[in-house]
């Protein structure tokens, strides 16, 4: 830190202590002594140690110092030192404010950079020279300077502000992308779970009189329905809540339901009057944790579809493991528009499930009746 600190006024000392011996007298000698030179080099490069906390005081005090060394009669080639200086300073000024502020240090570095050139030729030759072609290439060439330096500071700024722009837009597209895998989670979850518990209490209610056993296996599995949901609901709460904020991975797949529920799965919608018939074909190998949870979660949801909206009593899960991907195909001979509607979010959900597991999804009515829901996830490069 005092390295780079102090780096930046040595150099410009030196600088302009080698610009000012090079000018030398009849005699052959510097009009100032060199100790005396050395001191008053230096503390004209000091202000450069806070140029990067402070860059406006310290252009200004640059500039200060160029048209102070031009009204003392020092030439051009004496002081010139204090430009190359003074754009860097304004380079990181419009770099590090906003585009007014480095629009007036350009405007205030041209006018202040060109005055002591100008005045200097006019005090030794007159306003004649300023029509020299030399001097006026040499004045073009110092402007093109201080430009390129403001549009340096420029660019500088503005790949700064799009990188902000970035990470807020990707801070903004996570935050949604999390909000949403959580909205599937939930209504996966408690849709199922909730549909069977309105089925058995519905069911229950018809035959509290008539059939006091019917109405005690309805209240049986509306209580094992709600604690299961309740228990799930617990876990997935434990997740988000022991997840760590910075990081960059959402919570493991594999601490939640996989296509091993799927006993159970059929057995509480058998209790809800559906029949559910699966099928397993192909190779039975361990799944990737988020190819197991998300196949689950789409038949999860098919069969709660089922259970809520086709009027039947029976549908078929097929299961098909490959080496390359996992097939799921659920059917019934319902009523064939699941949720039309009703606004539910549950054909959505799994769409974008498959979509980010790069799979293949269909849904919709059968030609012969009923519905099919179809999902071909990859288990290629599926994370375990």
């Amino acid at each position: 830190m005092v390295i780079r600190r102090v780096s930046a006024p040595a150099a410009l000392t030196v600088t302009l202590v080698a610009a000012c011996a090079s000018v030398r007298g009849p005699d052959g000698r510097t009009d100032v002594p060199l100790p005396l030179l050395l001191l008053a080099a230096l503390v004209l490069a000091l202000p450069l140690a806070w140029a990067r906390e402070r860059p406006q005081p310290v252009l200004v005090l640059l500039l200060a110092e160029l048209t102070a060394a031009t009204a003392i009669g020092l030439r051009p080639q004496q002081a010139w030192p204090l430009l190359p200086a003074a754009a860097l300073v304004l380079t990181h000024l419009t770099a590090t404010r906003d585009h007014r502020d480095g629009l007036v240090a350009m405007g205030a570095t041209l006018v202040v950079g060109e005055v002591p050139w100008t005045a200097a030729l006019v005090r030794e030759g007159g306003w004649g020279r300023l029509l020299v072609p030399g001097f006026l290439g040499l004045q073009i060439l110092l402007a093109v300077g201080i430009v390129a330096a403001w549009l340096a500071g420029t660019s500088v700024r503005q790949q700064r502000q799009y990188a902000e722009a970035l990470r807020a837009h990707e801070a903004a597209r996570a935050v949604t992308d999390e909000r949403l895998r959580i909205a599937r989670e939930l209504h996966d979850m408690v849709a199922h779970g909730i549909g069977v518990i309105a089925i058995q209490a519905g069911a229950g209610h018809r035959v509290l009189r008539t059939s006091p056993d019917g109405a005690e296996s309805a209240l049986r599995t509306i209580e094992d329905s709600s604690r299961r949901t309740l228990r799930e609901l617990r876990g997935m709460l434990d997740i988000l809540r022991s997840a760590d904020a910075t990081a960059d991975t959402p919570p493991r797949a594999d601490a939640l339901a996989g296509l091993g529920e799927l006993d159970h799965l059929t057995a509480t919608t058998r209790a809800a009057g559906v029949e559910v018939d699966v099928r397993w074909r192909g190779v039975r190998d361990a799944l990737p944790s988020t190819i197991d949870h998300a196949a689950f979660r789409i038949v999860q949801e098919s069969v709660t579809n089922v259970v809520r909206h086709a009027g039947t009593a029976r549908c078929h899960v097929t299961i098909d493991q490959s080496p390359d991907a996992l097939a799921i195909e659920i059917t019934d001979d319902g009523r064939g528009a699941p949720g039309a509607g009703g606004g539910g979010h549950g054909i959505s959900g799994m769409r974008e499930r498959v979509a980010l597991l790069d799979g293949r999804f269909s849904a919709g009515p059968r030609p012969g009746g009923g519905f099919r829901v179809h999902a071909s996830l990859p288990l290629t490069g599926a994370a375990r």
